[in-house]
C-alpha cells in the first residue's frame, strides 16, 4: 500500500510549510487526486489518519478532490476523457493517447491555526 509512504510526503510537506509559514495545527487538507493518478482514495483516507496521529495534524480533516482523466488522441487531434492509462480513445478508438491530466496528486488548500 504506497498510500502510507505518500502519507508521510504529505506530513513532511504540512511540517515544512508549518515552520516556513508559522502555523501550529492543521485542521483540514484538501487533496487533489487524479483518477488516473494510481492512488486509491479509501486507501489514502486511512493511511492518512494513521500517519497523522501525534502530528500538528492528528484529528485533521481530509478532503479529497477527485480530478477526471484526459488525454489528448494522436490519431484524431481530440482531447477525450479517460477513465483509465490504457483506454481507448472514445471518439475513433486509437490506443495513441497521451496523458493531459488526471494523473496527478497535490495538496490543494489547507485549513490552519
Amino acid at each position: 500500500m504506497h498510500e502510507m509512504s505518500l502519507c508521510e510526503g504529505v506530513l513532511h510537506i504540512l511540517e515544512e510549510h508549518a515552520v516556513s509559514q508559522g502555523f501550529r495545527r492543521v485542521k483540514t487538507v484538501w487533496l487533489e487526486i487524479g483518477a488516473l493518478s494510481g492512488v486509491e482514495p479509501e486507501a489514502m483516507r486511512f493511511g492518512f489518519d494513521v500517519v497523522m496521529k501525534g502530528t500538528l495534524a492528528d484529528g485533521a480533516v481530509l478532503e479529497i478532490i477527485h480530478l477526471p482523466g484526459t488525454a489528448w488522441c494522436m490519431q484524431c487531434g481530440k482531447s477525450v476523457p479517460v477513465k483509465a492509462r490504457f483506454d481507448a480513445c472514445p471518439d475513433c478508438g486509437s490506443y495513441q493517447l497521451q496523458v493531459t491530466a488526471g494523473d496527478e496528486m497535490r495538496i490543494k488548500e489547507l485549513e490552519v491555526e
